[in-house]
Parts: structure tokens; sequence; C-alpha cells
């Protein structure tokens, strides 16, 4: 396995973007089926439910109601995530159905109301310099949020029926993804210092957790026929629209930390905080809130979002580190 990273890395090619690759691959020859499908269901609720007990476990109380303090850079984050972006899925149903077919669109709207990633928003903030301490507590507070306002969004967003979204699934993500999250955080003052410590361990059950539903929802889509119907040019398409989503939410983001008179590592923050999508979350919370046939392509915009914003935001953050300091600022703006 060492060998292969180092082979990945000389291509300079994430392994991890590799590894979900390889089971969308696996799902096309060898899809799971009867049994075998249901038992990975049932695996995978149980792996998803742990790991928003996990999340809860893992977020310390006390840090976050400290770092609620600095609300300017929370707001200005919050709005990019859960008001921008779905600004920009209404303003993509103008594509609908002449350019972007309607399950490809619901993906859309999904992807949109998703919250920020936590590891790569911190990762690559801290990489061009920004303000670390600020990106941790509003990434965690994105996904906080994002457990209640990403079902509310989808529900209102997205029409019954067209997008294969359920009404009655808000209390299934209520069940599944809510409760075990503030199980998590009651559990935390016990656990939450051992949690903490294992986090590399914690990041490959997080990982491990994605490929098993990257893999059982593609298993699904090609039992069901689904991509029997989706052309190459639809993809073209698909992936045009996401790139412009994520230069439209670059440039906002810049814009919104410009106006709001941020100091420059509070707009890294803003930046690559504001421009994230969750695929940690983002691929659980499909399985809770689509119909199992139209999981896969309702998470396909998500995970082609996911790798050119890691690719794009980590050249951005490489830039920003090689910039000579022009001038000596905090680190933080006054809250």
């Amino acid at each position: 396995m060492r060998a292969v990273s180092a082979a990945l890395a000389r291509m300079h090619i994430d392994p991890y973007i590799a590894a979900i690759l390889c089971s969308v691959g696996i799902a096309a020859m060898i899809p799971a089926r009867g049994a075998a499908a249901g038992v990975l269901d049932h695996a995978g609720t149980v792996a998803i439910t742990l790991l928003f007990f996990f999340y809860g476990a893992r977020l310390s109380t006390s840090e976050a109601l400290r770092g609620l303090r600095h609300w300017r850079l929370h707001a200005a984050i919050s709005s990019v995530t859960f008001v921008v972006f779905p600004v920009l899925a209404i303003a993509c149903s103008l594509l609908v159905p002449m350019i972007l077919k309607e399950p490809l669109y619901a993906g859309v709207v999904f992807l949109c109301v998703l919250p920020s990633t936590v590891q790569s928003s911190i990762t690559l903030t801290s990489i061009a310099g920004g303000n670390e301490a600020g990106a941790i507590c509003s990434a965690s507070l994105s996904n906080l949020l994002g457990v209640v306002l990403t079902p509310v969004l989808v529900a209102t967003l997205i029409s019954v029926g067209d997008g294969g979204f359920s009404l009655g699934s808000i209390g299934d993500i209520t069940v599944r993804l809510l409760l075990p999250f503030l199980l998590g955080q009651l559990a935390q003052r016990w656990i939450g210092d051992h949690v903490r410590a294992r986090r590399k361990l914690l990041s490959r059950y997080d990982r491990g957790v994605i490929l098993l539903v990257v893999y059982t929802a593609f298993s699904q889509g090609v039992v069901s026929g689904i991509w029997n119907g989706l052309a190459l040019a639809e993809l073209g398409v698909l992936a045009l629209i996401i790139a412009v989503l994520l230069v439209i939410a670059l440039t906002i983001a810049g814009l919104i930390s410009r106006v709001g008179g941020f100091t420059k590592a509070d707009r890294i923050a803003v930046l690559f905080c504001g421009s994230q999508k969750s695929l940690a979350s983002g691929l659980p919370m499909a399985t809770v809130l689509f119909a199992e046939a139209s999981v896969s392509t309702a998470v396909l915009p998500l995970m082609l979002y996911h790798q050119l914003q890691l690719l794009v935001c980590s050249w951005l953050a490489q830039r920003f580190a090689t910039r000579p300091a022009s001038a000596q600022e905090p680190a933080t703006a006054a809250a």
C-alpha cells in the first residue's frame, strides 16, 4: 500500500480520490445485488450513524463557544455556504430541462446546500497562512448547521417526486444523523479527549465509510439502470456547470471578505471555508435524503465538485503561501 501511495504521489494523484474512482469502477463492473446489497445497505446505515456520533464527540463544546465570539467571520462564511450557494442553485433551475435534466439538477441543488468541509478547509487555510483557528470553528459550525439546514433546504428547493426526495426523510435524518451527533456531544465530556487523540484512526474510518457509501450508491445506480440514460455529453455539461459554480463561489467569497474589511488571514479563511463542500457529510446525508435508485445521480455533482475544489484550492493555497508578506497584519479581525 505504501508503494502504491508513493507512486500516486509522484504522479500528483490524491490516493483518496483514486480510491473513490476505484470504488465507482468496481461498482460498475461488480455491483452489489440481492442479499449482498441489503447487507451493505444495513452496514452503511450503522457506519454512518457511528460516524455522526464521533463527529459530535470530537467537537469540543467549549472550543466551539469560544470560537463563536468571532461572529463576523462565521457570518461571512455561513452566508456563502447557506445563502450564496442556494441562490446559485435556484439560478441553475433556468437550465432545466433543456441543458440540465431534473435528476442531475437535484444533485446540483444538493451540492449547493451542503456544509463546508472540515479537514480540507482547515488544511488549505493553514497552508495559505490564514486564520486556522477561525477556520476550525467556522468549519465545525458549518457542519453543525448543515445537519439541520441541509435537509430543510433540500425540501424547499427540490420538488417532491422528480428529484427523488422524500419529505419523510427529514425524520430519518433526525434519527440517523442529528440524534447520534447530539449523543456524541453529550458523551464528549467523557470520551472527547480519547476521540480527539485518535484523529488519524477516525480519519481512516471516515474515509472508509465514504468508500462504502460510494460503492453502495453506484451499485444501486447500475442495478436500477439509471446510468443507461446518461450520455457523455451530459457529463461534460455537468462538469462545466460545476466549474462555473466553483469560480463564482470563490469570487463572491473573496468580495464578501474584502467588503467586510477582514484581515488577510481572515480573508483566506472565508475563501476556503466558504467555497468548500463536504463529501464526508454529503454522501451519508444523500443516502437518507434520496430514494435508493437516485442516490448515485444525486451525489455525482458533489463528487465532481469535490475533486475540482481540491485541485483548484490547493493551487490557490500554494499561491498564497509563496506570496511575500507586504505588510504585517494581525491574525484575526476584531470580533
